[in-house]
C-alpha cells in the first residue's frame, strides 16, 4: 500500500522532488502506526512524500531489485523468515545507499547497526517524539545527497556528488579527489573543505575522509571498506571517533 502526501499550497506535486518512504513490518498493525506517526509529522514538514508498506523483507527486497529509488527504509528486526538486520546486509551488499532507520523492542540488536550504516535506532513503543528528530535527520541527509564538489580538470568541469567521494588526498600543491572515478585539482585542501557537508572529517594534515566510507579506526590509520588505509594523526583519533558516532 502507499499513500501520497502533498505539501500544503498551490504548488503541484509534480513540482516537487518527490521522497520515497518504505515500511517494512510483518505486523500491519504496527506499520500503520509508524506510518500514521510519519503523516503527523509531515503536517509540519510539508514533504512531498510517497510512503510504502512492505509484510516482509522479501517483498521489500523484490520490490526493490525492480526499483531502487526508495530513499528511507523503517524496517522492523523481529520478522519471520529473513529479519531486518538480514535484509539490510544484502541491500548494502547490493550497493543501495538508502537510509535505514531500524525499529526494534530490544536493545541486543543495537551493535549490528553499525556494519549496515544504519540512520538509527527506533526502540518500541515508537512515539513521534522519538520519530521527529529521526525524520528530521533524514531529510537533512537527503538535502545533502543533492550538493556536490565542482572541479575544474584542464579545460573540463565536472560535478562530483559529495556522498561519492570516499577521501581527499594532498599532494603537494594539488588535491586529489577520491569518487568513482579521481580527479587532481590544483586547489588546496582548506579550500575544499569549506566546501564539504558533516559527512566529511580531516584525519591528518594531509587527508578527509567520508565518514559513510569508514570501517574501522585504529590508533595510527583509518581502513576504507574498500580496504584503502589512510593515516590517522594522533590528535585527531578521538575526534574522528566522535564525529562517526555522532554520525551513525
Amino acid at each position: 500500500a502507499a499513500v501520497l502526501a502533498r505539501p500544503v499550497g498551490e504548488c503541484r506535486q509534480e513540482d516537487f522532488a518527490m521522497y520515497r518512504f518504505a515500511i517494512c513490518d510483518d505486523v500491519a498493525a504496527d506499520a500503520d502506526y509508524i506510518k500514521s506517526l510519519i503523516l503527523e509529522w509531515n503536517r509540519e514538514a510539508g514533504q512531498p512524500l510517497r510512503i510504502e508498506s512492505y509484510p516482509s523483507a522479501e517483498a521489500f527486497l523484490f520490490a526493490y531489485e525492480d526499483d531502487d529509488s526508495v530513499d528511507v527504509l523503517f524496517l522492523d528486526i523481529e520478522m519471520k523468515e529473513m529479519s531486518g538486520v538480514e535484509l539490510a546486509g544484502r541491500l548494502r551488499e547490493m550497493g543501495a545507499g538508502l537510509q535505514i532507520v531500524f525499529i526494534t523492542g530490544y536493545m541486543d540488536y543495537i551493535g549490528q547497526g553499525y556494519d549496515v550504516e544504519a540512520l538509527h535506532y527506533l526502540l518500541k513503543p515508537v512515539t513521534g517524539e522519538k520519530l521527529r528528530p529521526v525524520l528530521d535527520r533524514a531529510m537533512k541527509r537527503l538535502a545533502a545527497r543533492e550538493n556536490a564538489l565542482l572541479l575544474t580538470c584542464g579545460s573540463a568541469t565536472t560535478r562530483v556528488p559529495l556522498h561519492e567521494i570516499r577521501y581527499l588526498e594532498v599532494l603537494r600543491n594539488y588535491v586529489t579527489v577520491h569518487a568513482d572515478d579521481k580527479y587532481t585539482v590544483k586547489r588546496t585542501l582548506k579550500e575544499l573543505e569549506g566546501e564539504l557537508d558533516e559527512s566529511f572529517y580531516k584525519i591528518h594534515r594531509s587527508y578527509i575522509v567520508n565518514l559513510r566510507f569508514v570501517k574501522q579506526v585504529a590508533r595510527t590509520d583509518v581502513t576504507l571498506k574498500d580496504g584503502t588505509r589512510l593515516p590517522l594523526s594522533g590528535r585527531a583519533y578521538e575526534g574522528v571517533n566522535r564525529a562517526l558516532i555522532a554520525y551513525f
